[in-house]
């Protein structure tokens, strides 16, 4: 290890701000991912005041928020890495926790169209710029726990956004809570302005990463989508992501309009299962990725794959259930094993390429994984129940998560696939050049 090298990572590890830091990093995440959810959370209610169908509200929530979420995040990474991340984190924090707000005033389906494209345009300058700044406050023998703590922030957001969305909306209106977690928001985009500093990029990865030449933005961009594992690791977790979109962005209307499930009882029972099941599984995948990753690169790819087969027969039994109870069992295995590709996906890549080229390379991994997750998910789920319920009637939704069940082989094809190409190639030679 090199004098420059070991001072950096001495400097860093002294740093008493690295647990604040994450920990504030991992509140924006919550806030990202509840503001993105809270339509999906309010579903019924939004549907009965907006008269908005199940195909609208898929489109709502997935192709039209993911196609600025989406590609809006590669100029944003481009511009992050080569300037200040925190300025550009804090700036869309404050963006789309106002966008939040207006989500609220809609007071029409065209209205909250545009609404939620504002949120997705704000939201793209959020994750990116966060995985490459933990990235850099953490070496890569902590960075798989680290990325899983931050990555906290979807169940914690989505328990919260169930548990305090759905009890305000119930006990009041299902606007008041945009308005009160946008005015959240606008305060911790100050409070991240002012209490986080902007690390040095490349503390804690070799020489070759620091101060290298920067490329040009679509250099930056050609260069990932030439790397097979890459490009393959993006579409894999980009299946996967079908599946969590698909299935979150139903869940609470499918178990109040077809298991008879209460509001109330959503704001207490369905955030649970939430928190804890989501919330454990990417821990507890952070903490293995920590120990056979640093063994066998294929572990980034073998995890994901064997947890959406042993989730697959769990979600079928899910869909299946009678009644809302026996729903939520089923429903805490895929809960808990659905998002372990997550961190498994992120850490890969933010581990092999270069530290300023990480805020667009996870933007990029984000733009193919949402688009295809979030962006698609949803819509193919809100079409086909729109489809079957001339038939169906009442079970319509019921059969179009029976049609997304295909997804879990897919997506676990795909990683059994990476998990082959990885073990083919000289990963970190091919990636971090």
């Amino acid at each position: 290890m090199s004098d420059d090298r070991a001072g950096a990572r001495a400097a860093v590890q002294a740093a008493p701000r690295r647990g604040l830091v994450l920990g504030l990093l991992c509140f924006v995440y919550v806030l990202n991912f509840l503001d993105r959810q809270l339509v999906s959370i309010l579903a019924k209610p939004i549907q009965d005041g907006l008269q908005i169908s199940d195909g609208q509200l898929g489109r709502i929530t997935g192709f039209y928020f993911a196609l600025f979420y989406c590609f809006i995040a590669i100029p944003v990474g481009w511009l992050a890495d080569r300037t200040n991340r925190v300025r550009v984190l804090a700036i869309a924090c404050g963006f789309w926790s106002v966008a939040t707000a207006a989500c609220g005033a809609a007071g029409n389906y065209a209205q909250l169209v545009i609404a939620r494209m504002a949120v997705g345009v704000g939201e793209a300058g959020g994750v990116p710029p966060s995985y490459a700044i933990i990235s850099d406050y953490f070496p890569r023998e902590q960075r798989g726990t680290a990325l899983a703590i931050f990555n906290l922030g979807p169940p914690l957001g989505s328990a919260l956004g169930v548990a305090f969305g759905a009890s305000l909306a119930a006990a009041f209106d299902w606007r008041l809570p945009f308005y009160v977690i946008g005015a959240i928001g606008v305060v911790t985009a100050i409070i991240v302005a002012l209490l986080i500093s902007e690390p040095k990029r490349g503390a804690f990865d070799g020489a070759y990463e620091v101060g290298a030449a920067p490329e040009s933005f679509f250099a930056t961009i050609a260069r990932f989508f030439a790397n097979p594992v890459l490009c393959l690791a993006a579409v894999a977790s980009g299946a996967a992501n079908f599946i969590t979109y698909g299935l979150s962005n139903f869940a609470t209307l499918f178990l109040m309009r077809e298991k008879g499930m209460e509001l109330g009882e959503v704001a207490i029972w369905y955030a649970l299962v939430v928190g804890a099941g989501m919330g454990g599984g990417i821990f507890f995948s952070g903490r293995l990725l920590d120990w056979f990753g640093a063994r066998a690169k294929t572990a980034y790819a073998l995890l994901p794959a064997l947890s959406l087969l042993v989730a697959f027969p769990f979600f079928l039994g899910f869909v299946w259930a009678p009644e809302w109870k026996l729903a939520l069992v089923f429903l805490m295995a895929p809960m808990f094993l659905n998002s372990f590709f997550l961190t498994a996906t992120v850490t890969f890549v933010q581990s092999e390429v270069r530290a300023d080229r990480r805020v667009i390379s996870g933007a990029l991994l984000l733009l193919v994984m949402n688009f295809i997750g979030l962006g698609l998910g949803p819509t193919y789920v809100g079409f086909a129940s729109d489809f079957f319920a001339p038939s169906l009637g009442a079970h319509a939704l019921q059969a179009a998560l029976y049609a997304l069940s295909p997804m879990y082989l897919i997506a676990a094809t795909l990683y059994f696939w990476l998990a082959h190409l990885i073990k083919k190639s000289s990963v970190s030679g091919e990636l971090a050049q």
